[in-house]
């Protein structure tokens, strides 16, 4: 027999803060207390929040159910906001905000409704547990479709994690035709602010974006002894330096695999790149060593990057043509290692390459290393092979403790799924990074406290105003990057940069 509880409820309409989005606005009298978890997407079930992030709006996917209502509980006044047949629970910004501010380092109890033809029934009640740290205010990303042939309908773009606004900072398909195809990508900023920040335009227009407080101009880092053009970046935290990779890539479909396509270097090395003088030079040059993925420390003396050694494995002084082949019919046994170099500020030298993390011993392979603000953690993706994590199921984000010399996996946050690019806040709190956990084809992203232990705790995926939307948008969220500050640069600026001139040529300094 069903047991009904009967609560008699001593908070009434008038005294709850927040708006209905449906047609039941009150707590029911009578409900069954069940000991299940409410079927929610996105999933926001016992997690930890930023006090600044925007409403954790979510479906209850309950079919069964005519109508929901659900119950925000902490310090001070409730919210109760129920909605109709679709299941949306849709929470008011204002008394989001004010609840959460209300409740920093504190718990919100969640308490879930849903109507059936026999009743009310009550879900197992969860925990949203409010940090005291912020999350940095605004997350670019690119937009693409999960293709592997066209550039078409790019876009950078930039949201406001405490709101929904979300403003494109460049489209590329405004004057699109097939001969005007061009890709934008690797946005990357310099100390968590858009006061200098720059983004690659490759094929039809190409050239490196550089922005230096809002103003924008095209560069061309090339040069008949770079492989390529300035590929994966990172800005120096205190000079007018990024450090780059440049990378002859190319894709490689599996015909039986479960994974769909593979990214591969055929060659790799890094550059510095003066951003004031315009000028390139090498930093590591090798046939037998792909370094790639470089990442400053906090305190600009250490440039982090990966690297492959490829000396025994493949001959690499044999025609470009057989040593690209040679790397595709051994692409499940090629490692990356975590390695570091040291950098001399003043003379802008650098030392030899050191270990820091010989992942290659163990089978395994580490791609796009950040350190944390303090410079004691490294945050990387760690996965069985190769080097564009993105598209590998194995992949899982692991930190090294450079303090203690110890490497875990962030358990609490990883999936059996992607999990990848990532970033930190500027304080070192929260990481956020790339996954297709949801779907296995689009990545989208993620948010996770990173506490004072070190230890991640589970993720979440970015709200959205409509929970519905990240199921309707075919797109994936590629490059998630954190700043404090908003991009004020104009699309009509860099529409200007991008298509009416040819980029300053950099000048090469030989070594």
């Amino acid at each position: 027999m069903k047991k009904f509880i009967t609560y008699a409820l001593c908070i009434g309409v008038a005294a709850l803060t927040g708006a209905c989005q449906g047609e039941h606005n009150t707590l029911p009298a009578q409900f069954e207390q069940l000991e299940v978890s409410a079927p929610l997407y996105p999933d926001y079930t016992n997690i930890v929040i930023p006090p600044n992030i925007a409403p954790l709006n979510f479906m209850v996917m309950d079919s069964a159910a005519g109508e929901f209502v659900a119950q925000f509980q902490g310090k001070g006044e409730a919210i109760v906001t129920g909605d109709g047949k679709e299941g949306k629970i849709q929470i008011d910004s204002t008394a989001w905000r004010k609840m959460l501010q209300e409740n920093l380092g504190n718990d919100i109890q969640v308490g879930i409704y849903a109507q059936h033809k026999e009743g009310w029934v009550k879900y197992k009640e969860y925990t949203l547990k409010v940090a005291e740290e912020a999350i940095d205010q605004y997350l670019s990303y690119r937009l693409i479709e999960p293709g592997y042939e066209l550039y078409r309908q790019l876009g950078l773009y930039q949201r406001d994690l405490s709101n929904w606004n979300v403003q494109p900072i460049y489209e590329n398909n405004r004057e699109y035709s097939e001969t005007d195809n061009h890709c934008i990508n690797c946005h990357n900023y310099k100390n968590y602010s858009t006061r200098d920040m720059l983004f690659h335009v490759r094929a039809k227009h190409g050239g490196t974006i550089m922005i230096h407080d809002g103003e924008p101009h095209k560069v061309q880092i090339k040069d008949s002894t770079i492989l390529t053009a300035g590929v994966y970046p990172s800005w120096h935290p205190t000079e007018n330096l990024v450090a780059f990779s440049t990378n002859k890539t190319g894709q490689t479909f599996h015909l039986f695999h479960d994974e769909k396509i593979e990214v591969m270097d055929e060659a790799s090395d890094l550059l510095l790149y003066d951003a004031g003088k315009n000028e390139v030079t090498h930093i590591l040059r090798s046939k037998t060593q792909m370094e790639t993925f470089p990442c400053w420390s906090p305190d600009g003396k250490t440039l982090y990057y990966c690297n492959a050694n490829l000396d025994g494995k493949i001959d690499v002084d044999q025609p470009d043509s057989l040593v690209t082949m040679s790397l595709v019919y051994k692409y499940d046994s090629i490692y990356y290692d975590l390695m570091k170099v040291d950098f001399d500020i003043e003379s802008r030298t650098f030392g030899e390459p050191q270990m820091v993390v010989d992942a290659a011993s163990n089978h395994k392979s580490i791609t796009v290393p950040r350190v944390s603000p303090d410079g004691r953690y490294v945050l990387y993706t760690l996965g069985n092979y190769g080097q564009f994590h993105i598209w590998h199921k194995s992949s899982d984000l692991w930190v090294k403790d450079l303090e203690n010399d110890t490497c875990y996996a962030l358990r609490k946050t990883n999936s059996p799924d992607v999990d990848s690019y990532h970033t930190w806040s500027s304080n070192g709190r929260w990481i956020v990074f790339s996954s297709r956990r949801d779907d296995g084809n689009y990545t989208r992203p993620y948010l996770a406290y990173f506490d004072k232990n070190g230890q991640g705790h589970k993720a979440f995926m970015l709200p959205q105003e409509d929970p519905e939307s990240n199921i309707l948008l075919l797109k994936s969220y590629n490059v998630p990057e954190l700043t404090t500050d908003a991009v004020t640069t104009t699309q009509e600026s860099l529409h200007d940069c991008i298509y009416n001139t040819e980029g300053e040529k950099s000048k090469y300094i030989k070594q």
